[in-house]
Formats: structure tokens, sequence, C-alpha cells
């Protein structure tokens, strides 16, 4: 799918529709490709003259291969985290930025640029440099919104984990013992699954850390506001990194927290095995004993020895409950 865009009055951007209004192109100052066909790769390349990166070449992960000029035209390529059914997940992402046109090549649909070619530039019309701009701030700004969400979903996911989990309610305390397991294993799906969301946004707020320097570096020709707008973004996602770091830390204790709570329920589990064990090993000595098919046995002509028999079994049996529950073992 291609889409393009051209300068509005009130800062901005209109939608062109280049099948009905073909002699709009050269007003174009974005060209965004979601999932290009070959043809819309030889459209933009023909109508610009800039060489777009390929799928390939945006999924390289050195950094000369992410990062490269030709002249005043940069190519910069990133991971993008996209909103899916199944939850976050990774996409790539390119741009190429020259002084009077940007390209955007994304595979996946991304609210973030369908979204922003509705907003108004406070910086005053929209040019390349701007539009770029306001692209990587909007993107660290979902970034941030992804993060604050999955901490929130965290922070219930620990009450539920260190509160919840052991209420004094003696009937909420029993059923949460039978669903123990099935809640063990949800948490682990979880804790997996904001794992997974803090790694893809780390990867693309790596990719936002590197491009930011790299054009201040590089593009002598942007504006200085945008420069500082570049700079801004640059210090956004460096405290980013920093909160995510912190949630890595914090899915790392809350894993560490379930797997322990997974083995004291196998460990209580195996003691009230042991234990049933232990107990029916005397009444079944017991029983063992006088179920011996010898015709001399003592108690045998006991007038009460059935009744016996039943009596040291259930005495032997108590017994060891008994000392169990004076040691606190039950």
């Amino acid at each position: 799918m291609l889409k393009a865009y051209a300068c509005a009055p009130g800062g901005r951007l209109t939608y062109l529709d280049l099948h009905t209004q073909p002699g709009a192109v050269p007003q174009a100052l974005w060209f965004d490709l979601e999932n290009p066909r070959p043809e819309d790769y030889a459209f933009v390349t023909r109508e610009t003259g800039l060489a777009l990166p390929q799928q390939e070449d945006i999924l390289e992960i050195e950094n000369s291969s992410r990062l490269s000029a030709d002249g005043e035209v940069l190519t910069l390529t990133m991971p993008l985290v996209t909103r899916t059914p199944d939850g976050l997940q990774s996409s790539a992402c390119g741009f190429v930025l020259a002084p009077d046109r940007l390209v955007t090549i994304r595979f996946a649909t991304s609210l973030v640029f369908d979204n922003f070619s509705t907003q108004p530039h406070e910086a005053g019309p929209p040019n390349s440099a701007i539009i770029f701009t306001g692209l990587l701030e909007a993107i660290v700004d979902r970034q941030a919104d992804a993060l604050e969400n999955l901490r929130r979903e965290l922070d219930e996911l620990s009450h539920q984990i260190f509160h919840h989990r052991f209420s004094t309610a003696p009937e909420e305390r029993a059923n949460r013992r039978r669903n123990a397991e099935a809640e063990l294993q949800a948490t682990l799906v979880i804790l997996g699954r904001g794992y997974d969301a803090i790694s893809f946004l780390r990867d693309s707020q790596l990719g936002v850390a590197r491009i930011a320097p790299y054009v201040l570096g590089t593009a002598a020709w942007l504006p200085k506001p945008v420069s500082q707008r570049l700079k801004s973004v640059a210090q956004d996602v460096s405290s980013l990194n920093e909160f995510s770091t912190h949630l890595t830390d914090k899915v790392q204790f809350l894993l560490d927290a379930t797997l322990g709570l997974i083995n004291i329920a196998q460990n209580s589990l195996i003691k009230v095995l042991t234990i049933v064990s232990i107990v029916g090993i005397p009444p079944t000595l017991i029983a063992g004993i006088y179920g011996m098919n010898f015709h001399n046995i003592p108690e045998l002509s006991w007038k009460y020895g059935y009744g016996y028999a039943w009596a040291f079994m259930i005495l032997s049996a108590v017994l060891p409950l008994a000392w169990f529950r004076k040691k606190g073992w039950l």
C-alpha cells in the first residue's frame, strides 16, 4: 500500500490520491509504503530518484547497515513495535530522509504512522525533517505508553502473587490452593508475554537511540528547531531505557517468585504424600502380622482379638499424626 502526503494549510498533512491525482506527485513531501509491492518501490524510486532499501536490507542488524548516508540523503532502519490481537509484536521500519522528501517503508500496520498524518505540526508548515522528527517523537510516546501499561499489569500481577494469594479468609485460601496450579501456569504465561513485550520495546528504543544522534551528526541541513527536538528525543529514549531495565528486573523477580511458589506447592504435595505413607506403614505392619497363615498364632483364640487389632492399627496411625502436629509439621 502506497500513501502520499503533501503540506496543507494550518500546518497539517493532506492525503494525495495518486490514482486520481497523478499530477500531484511533485507536491508530495512524504511517501508512506506499508507492505509495499514491487510496483510501489518502482513508482517511488522513479518519482523521487531515491534508492529505497528492500526488506532484507531493513532487517539487517549491523549498525553500518541500519545507518548510512549518501550525500544529503540518509537511509535509516529500526525495529518497530506494533500491536496485534496477540499482543505486541516486532516489525521493521525504514526511513529515507532527504531535504525535500521523506519515504517510510514498513511491513506492518502501525497506528503511529496512521494517526500522525492527521495531527497539526506546531513547528510550522511540515517538511521532510519535521515529519521525520515528529514520527520519531510519536514512536517514543507510544513506547512510553506501552511501558506504562506493562508497569500497571506487573503491579496487578505482583498484588495477586504477594497479597491476594495469601488472603486471611480461610475459604478463599482453600479455593486458591485448589486452583493454584492453573493460576501459576497463567502467571508464567503473562510474565513470558511481558518479557517479550519489553524485549521488543527495548529493540525499538535502541533503534531510535541510534538514529537520533546519527541524524544530528550527519544531516548538516537540519533546521535548528528540528535539531533541538531530536536532542530531546534522544534524552527521552535514554530515560525509557532505564525504565525498561527496571521493568525487566521486576519481571525477573516475579518470575523467580512464581517459580518459588511452584516449588512450595510441589514440596507441599510431596510432604502430604510422605505423611500419608508414614501414617499407613504401622497399620499395614499390624495387618500383615495378623494376616499370616500360621496355625500357632497366640492371639488367634482371643475373644476380642479382632477389636484389639483394629485398636492397634488406629492408634498406630493416630500417634504419628499427633507427633507431626506437635512438631509443627502439619
